[in-house]
C-alpha cells in the first residue's frame, strides 16, 4: 500500500459516489461534503454535521468488491510551474482527511499497483508507444519502493536528515520527498504526477502495468531510486548534484544517444566545453520536433512548452534584480553579474554566484538556481550566462539546455526510443548503466542510513 498526499486547504470539498464508512462505523454518502477544522476537531458537513472525535477521519468504501470512487475539488496540480491550475480529480481506495491547525490534508490510500496506472496516465498520455509505457511502469515502482524502503531505514535522531546548508554566503539546498512525513509521497511533480483515475483512458496502461506487475530495477540486488526528468538536454547528470552527496553507481553520466561518443563533446563541467555544448543542438534522443511523438508523451499542459532541447530567455537588469528579489527574499540590489562557480557533467549549474551593489552571495543546488531565475521554473541549471548593453540597459540572456534535473531516465528521450522499436528493457538499460530488472521481493534498499549521510 501507498499514501499520497492530494491536498492542503482549509476547507475541503469532496463527493462520494457510493458509500463510504468511517472509522466509527459512520455511512457517507454517495453526495457532497465539506470538511474543516473547529476547536482542534474536525467537522464534516454534509447537510448533517459529524464531529470527529480528534484532529482526523479515514473513510473506505462499504463494498470493496466493487471499485467505488471518490472526488476531491479544486486539486492544484502544476504547483509553481506556468501551467498551474486547478481541476476536479477522482480517486479510488481509502480516503483519510488529517487536520492541522485551520487547514486538512486529504491522503489517499491505495494498493502501489494501482497507484502506478494513475501515475503512467498522469506523467504521460496513455496514447505513448507500450514500450515506453512498460519502462516507466518500472522506473515509477523502482523510484517509489525505494523511497518506501528510505523512509523505513533507522533514522538517526542525533543526526537528522538535512536538505539545507545555509550561511551569510551561501545557501545550498535540494528538494526532495523527504520534505513529507504524514504520507509516502505527493500528487504533483516534486514526487510523481498522481491524478486518480482522472485521466486513465486506453486499456493500454493498465496492460503495461499488469505486464511488468512487480519489476523493479536493481545494481547489486539493491533497489534503484530510478530518476526521471522530461528532457536531459542530451547528457544525463548524476545523482548527487542535485540532492544528497550519495553516489548511485547506476546514476551516471549517459549521451542520450545510440552511439557512445562523450569524449567527443569534452568535459561539461568547464565553461568552454559547456558553452560549445548548450550553444549547439547535437543528434540525441530527446532531440525531436516530432510532433506525433511528443502529444504521445506530453500531457495538453506540457504541450504549450515546445523549446525544451534548446531555450533562451532575456532579463533586463531591473527585471532581474526584482525577479532574484521575489523567489530568494534576498535583496541584492542591482545585479551586476551572475557566475557560474561549479557544473555537474551535464553542464547543469550546481552553484551559481549572484553578484550585486548589495549583496554578493553564491546559491545551488539546480532547482534552488532555476526557482531564484524564473517566474516559475526555469526548464533547467544547464545554461550559460550572456551580458550585453551597459549601466541601467544591462540585458542578461540565459542560453538553456534541457528540461528538469537530467537524472535517470529521460522521458522524451525514452518516448523517441520506444517510438523507434527499442524494447523496454533496452530503454532502461540505456539510461541506467550496470542494472538489472528483477521482480520486487524485499530486496534491500541501497539508500544509505541516515547517519552515514
Amino acid at each position: 500500500m501507498v499514501s499520497v498526499g492530494i491536498l492542503t486547504a482549509a476547507e475541503i470539498h469532496f463527493e462520494f459516489s457510493g458509500v463510504f464508512m468511517d472509522t466509527h462505523n459512520r455511512q457517507y454518502g454517495p453526495g457532497s461534503f465539506i470538511a474543516r477544522m473547529q476547536g482542534g476537531r474536525m467537522i464534516i458537513d454534509g447537510g448533517k454535521q459529524h464531529e470527529s472525535a480528534d484532529n482526523q477521519c479515514s473513510f473506505t468504501p462499504l463494498n470493496r468488491e466493487v471499485p467505488t470512487g471518490f472526488m476531491i475539488r479544486d486539486v492544484i496540480i502544476g504547483i509553481g510551474f506556468h501551467w498551474q491550475k486547478k481541476e476536479n480529480q477522482v480517486f479510488l481506495g481509502a480516503l483519510d482527511l488529517v487536520g492541522r491547525g485551520t487547514e486538512i490534508t486529504v491522503i489517499n490510500k491505495l494498493p502501489v499497483e494501482d497507484y502506478l496506472i494513475s501515475v503512467i496516465s498522469s506523467e504521460m498520455k496513455a496514447t505513448s508507444s507500450v514500450e515506453m509505457l512498460k519502462a516507466h511502469s518500472v522506473i515509477s515502482r523502482s523510484w517509489l519502493l525505494a523511497q518506501i524502503e528510505k523512509s523505513n531505514t533507522k533514522q538517526n535522531p542525533e543526526q537528522p536528515y538535512q536538505s539545507s546548508f545555509v550561511t551569510d554566503q551561501e545557501v545550498v539546498r535540494w528538494y526532495d520527498r523527504e520534505d513529507h512525513s504524514e504520507f509516502d509521497v505527493c500528487a504533483d511533480d516534486h514526487c510523481q504526477r498522481y491524478q486518480g483515475i482522472t485521466r486513465i483512458s486506453e486499456d493500454i496502461v493498465e496492460q503495461a502495468v499488469k505486464a511488468t506487475c512487480g519489476e523493479v530495477i536493481v545494481y547489486n540486488d539493491c533497489l534503484c531510486d530510478a530518476r526521471f526528468s522530461k528532457c536531459c538536454g542530451g547528457v544525463t547528470e548524476l545523482f548527487e548534484n542535485v540532492w544528497e552527496q550519495v553516489n548511485h553507481p547506476y546514476l551516471q553520466k549517459v549521451y542520450d544517444h545510440s552511439k557512445q561518443e562523450l569524449d567527443s563533446m569534452g568535459d561539461l563541467t568547464t565553461e568552454k566545453y559547456a558553452r560549445e555544448w548548450i550553444l549547439s543542438k547535437p543528434s540525441a534522443f530527446c532531440n525531436t520536433s516530432d510532433k506525433k511523438i511528443l502529444s504521445q508523451v506530453l500531457n495538453d499542459y506540457d504541450q504549450q512548452t515546445h523549446d525544451f532541447y534548446r531555450w533562451e530567455v532575456s532579463y533586463s537588469a531591473g527585471e532581474l534584480a526584482a525577479l532574484i528579489r521575489s523567489k530568494t527574499g534576498i535583496d541584492f540590489g542591482d545585479i551586476l553579474d551572475i557566475i557560474p562557480l561549479q557544473r555537474g557533467v551535464s553542464g547543469r549549474i550546481i552553484r551559481l554566484k549572484i553578484c550585486g551593489t548589495k549583496k554578493t552571495m553564491i546559491i545551488g543546488k539546480e532547482l534552488e538556481i532555476r526557482k531564484a531565475l524564473s517566474a516559475t521554473h526555469l526548464y533547467s541549471s544547464a545554461f550559460i550566462v550572456e551580458k550585453t548593453g551597459a549601466g541601467d540597459a544591462f540585458v542578461f540572456t540565459l542560453h538553456g539546455a534541457g528540461w528538469g534535473h537530467g537524472v535517470g531516465l529521460c522521458q522524451i528521450g525514452a518516448a523517441v526510443m520506444g517510438a523507434q522499436g527499442y524494447g523496454y528493457r533496452e530503454i532502461l538499460l540505456h539510461y541506467f548503466r550496470g542494472a538489472e530488472l528483477k521482480q520486487y521481493k524485499g530486496v534491500r534498499s541501497s539508500a544509505p542510513s541516515r547517519d552515514k549521510l
